[in-house]
């Protein structure tokens, strides 16, 4: 499957091109365009009990959609995410990946999209009581509100609460104040996230948390 990330960080999308009988699974409503030879199957997200699951603790649909080409000629196909900002791509060989809830877009059929508890750390700095866990193998495709920047974590690095995107299982997360009781209260910050381990981490440069709370004074 071949595929480019294309626009600007603020808007970005991805073209695929799909060889004869190659498929890509992905989130409800992700697909904005495609070849009218393109098949498309809905699916439940791991069967009704697991797709609940995701649905609810995860910030997923509970249906997620299979494309596929069943010509003889490669097709196109674009696909984009519900919220402004930054699409990232992973290529996952027979691994683990991490996604926080709703930041799941598209992947190969040789990825599992699993739920597991991520601790009450993550719940209370905003990231969600369960995170997404990716399993397998081939591309898999991730976005959220803003850019999206990579950082290299061999120690110890601190993260806002909701900037969180995405990491690999060495990494774990723990909570702390931003500084001081004063200045973490009167400063803005507030709680924050302790990124502890060896790894790359994704994270968000705005958080849709953050715009709501400039948004309703407005109101």
């Amino acid at each position: 499957m071949k595929s480019e990330i294309k626009g600007s960080q603020a808007f970005s999308y991805v073209e695929v091109e799909l060889a004869p009988d190659e498929v890509i699974v992905t989130e409800s409503d992700a697909m904005s365009s495609m070849d009218a030879d393109i098949e498309l199957k809905a699916r439940l997200n791991g069967g009704l009990f697991k797709g609940l699951l995701r649905k609810y603790l995860g910030g997923e649909s509970l249906f997620v959609n299979h494309f596929s080409n069943p010509t003889n000629t490669p097709k196109k196909m674009t696909i984009v995410q519900g919220t402004p900002g930054e699409i990232c791509h992973r290529k996952l060989d027979d691994e683990v990946y991490y996604l926080q809830p709703g930041a799941f877009i598209a992947c190969s059929p040789g990825i599992t999209l699993g739920l597991e508890f991520a601790g009450l750390v993550s719940f209370i700095s905003r990231e969600g009581l369960f995170r997404l866990k990716m399993s397998g193998s081939g591309d898999l495709y991730f976005g959220a509100y803003g850019a999206l920047l990579e950082r290299e974590v061999d120690g110890e690095y601190i993260v806002d609460s909701s900037h969180l995107v995405a990491y690999e299982p060495g990494i774990k997360l723990k909570l702390q104040l931003a500084g001081g009781i004063f200045s973490s209260l009167f400063g803005g910050e507030g709680l924050v996230t302790r990124v502890e381990g060896k790894g790359k981490i994704i994270i968000q440069s705005r958080s849709i948390t953050g715009l709501a709370g400039w948004l309703n004074p407005k109101f």
